[in-house]
């Protein structure tokens, strides 16, 4: 292979979910790996979310007993994704492949040194259809110690999952319950200790999304993979249909780098590129977003530019958000999934009527809101709650009972009514239409069934409400005054369609052929889960899934010929 600056056997473009797994498994067979990210921190979106991988069948659950097998993923994926014809990511070969690789890909990890561990409750988000578990398909990361990366510690993208006690993200999901359960108390002290001694020793720790990207990080270094920062790609270099390198940019000109084995592709979705969202996703914005900054598309746009077909642009993995005066423009914003899915709160549109079962998947949720915006006012929406859920709830980041800073009341961030009717004026609302939802929304409560929209029915609806609520943890009367409301947008972690590709995470194009030496996995392409997410990291255990597949077609290539480079496709 001859006219590049430098030539190795696999280049990895981007550095979220899948790419340091990818490495491994190269590395593992003796191959050259290349990662290349284009911002100055690595890990992508993977880092900053909560580093949740949702892997059917897997080792975890085997062990402690947890009833699942291929079959029953294989009901679960099919009864929620079914045929999709505007889908073509969510093939069913391509979900069968899923299923079976996934399984595998986790005990190689294990077999790299990656502590792993399952969540020992999060109930797929769909539960109460045929194959659904309540216990849960999800995967973590143990907690990780950021000094175990040495210089490459400040490298590593921070998590937006904030707390100052080192928790995992299971013991983080307890403690906002810490006033009202003695166990949860116990834990609390539990990780105050924890803090004491890792102060003492000089430990920090990290959880989530920045404990699995860090590990996977300190094994592909261990491995021997060069991982390069601010190292953009500019172009993908084809030569007779086949993808045989890349144009990065090194000491500030163009750097071409030769790929024996090919490119895989790993850069993120568009959720920052307001261009793209407006093209295939209107009504929504990139401020209301949590990818990573780097999140801006414009290798989705590369792939395009030499014949990959695109599908399931209009997808977004959906994150309800609650935005305070002074986070519109930071990098974490609270989100509002747990906060209508509680009792004591429902969310309105702007005409004051409930229209959706407020718990459930936040991509379901998210894609609520807009659908309902297409006919009624809807976006942003509103929260609506009492001084019973103030008491007992986080609100916007701020822990139950806490007072709630002046300046969300003084800039109309937060309404308080003394009366139903005083907040409907205030929110521009129909007294009496508000009245009536509230009213309508409280029968169902004594009743103890959600007659409209049946919150509460499904496993992951009381997983999110409140387990010392009784005897609904997710419903709740709003009844006691004053009443309060928050605006709620449909922000998202990311986008969710993009490059097609085959049961080898090889890119195809429109007419179903490969681009050979071309593979893609993450959020750059079209999700094998199609437009549902089926439970807790569907975006993020795809990723590994499909670079792990990625890589192991490609060290299983024999190139018999270097082709000569006849420069970049145009």
């Amino acid at each position: 292979m001859t006219g590049f600056d430098e030539t190795v056997d696999f280049v990895v473009v981007g550095s979220g979910g899948g790419s340091m797994c990818a490495a491994l498994v190269l590395r593992e067979a003796g191959r050259q790996v290349l990662i290349l990210e284009k911002t100055g921190l690595v890990g992508g979106t993977t880092a900053r979310s909560g580093g949740v991988m949702w892997l059917p069948d897997n080792p975890f659950m085997r062990r402690d007993g947890v009833d699942d097998s291929f079959e029953q993923a294989s009901r679960y994926l099919d009864a929620l994704c079914g045929d999709q014809p505007d889908a073509p990511g969510s093939t069913v070969e391509r979900r069968r492949c899923y299923l079976r690789e996934a399984p595998r890909m986790i005990e190689f990890l294990l077999a790299q040194g990656i502590r792993l561990d399952r969540v020992k409750e999060w109930p797929d988000y769909y539960d109460e259809l045929p194959g659904g578990s309540v216990p849960g398909r999800t995967v973590v990361a143990e907690l990780f110690d950021l000094n175990e990366l040495g210089e490459w510690a400040s490298r590593l993208r921070p998590s937006f999952v904030q707390i100052p006690l080192p928790a995992s993200l299971e013991e983080m999901l307890e403690l906002p319950a810490m006033k009202r359960s003695w166990r949860v108390k116990g834990l609390l002290l539990r990780l105050i200790l924890r803090a004491i001694v890792a102060r003492l020793t000089g430990k920090r720790w990290v959880a989530g999304g920045a404990a699995l990207q860090g590990r996977m990080l300190q094994a592909a270094l261990r491995a021997g993979t060069d991982i390069r920062t601010d190292a953009p790609v500019q172009a993908l270099i084809v030569d007779n249909g086949r993808v045989s390198g890349v144009i990065t940019t090194r000491n500030g000109r163009p750097w071409r780098i030769g790929a024996r084995l090919g490119v895989l592709v790993n850069a993120g979705g568009f959720a920052r590129n307001q261009a793209m969202r407006d093209r295939y996703m209107p009504d929504t914005r990139a401020q209301w977003s949590l990818a990573a900054p780097g999140d801006t598309g414009e290798m989705i746009e590369e792939m395009m530019r030499i014949g990959a077909a695109v599908a399931q642009m209009d997808e977004r993995v959906g994150n309800q958000l609650t935005i305070p005066p002074g986070a519109e423009d930071a990098e974490v914003k609270p989100t509002a999934q747990s906060m209508t899915a509680a009792p004591h709160c429902i969310l309105v549109d702007r005409c004051g009527v409930r229209y959706m079962n407020e718990g459930g998947s936040y991509m379901a949720y998210a894609k609520g809101m807009l659908e309902r915006h297409k006919t009624v006012p809807a976006v942003p929406g509103w929260a609506i709650f009492d001084s019973q859920y103030l008491a007992r709830y986080m609100l916007a980041g701020t822990m139950p009972g806490s007072r709630k800073p002046q300046r969300w009341f003084d800039e109309g961030y937060l309404r308080r009514g003394d009366s139903l009717a005083d907040l409907a004026r205030q929110l521009d609302l129909s007294a009496d239409t508000l009245q009536a939802t509230i009213e309508r929304f409280n029968r169902f409560v004594d009743a103890g069934r959600d007659a409209d929209f049946h919150r509460g029915e499904r496993a992951y609806d009381r997983w999110l409400g409140d387990e010392f609520h009784q005897p609904s943890p997710s419903l709740g009367r709003i009844d006691r005054p004053p009443y309060y409301a928050v605006p709620v947008v449909p922000g998202d972690v990311g986008t969710y369609g993009g490059v097609v590709t085959d049961a080898h995470a090889r890119v195809l194009r429109a007419d179903g052929s490969v681009i050979d030496g071309l593979y893609a996995t993450g959020v750059s392409t079209a999700s094998v889960m199609g437009r549902f997410y089926p439970g807790a990291g569907a975006s993020v255990g795809p990723s590994f899934v499909w670079g792990y597949v990625a890589a192991r077609h490609a060290a299983s290539t024999v190139q018999r010929a270097e082709p000569a480079v006849s420069g970049v496709a145009g």
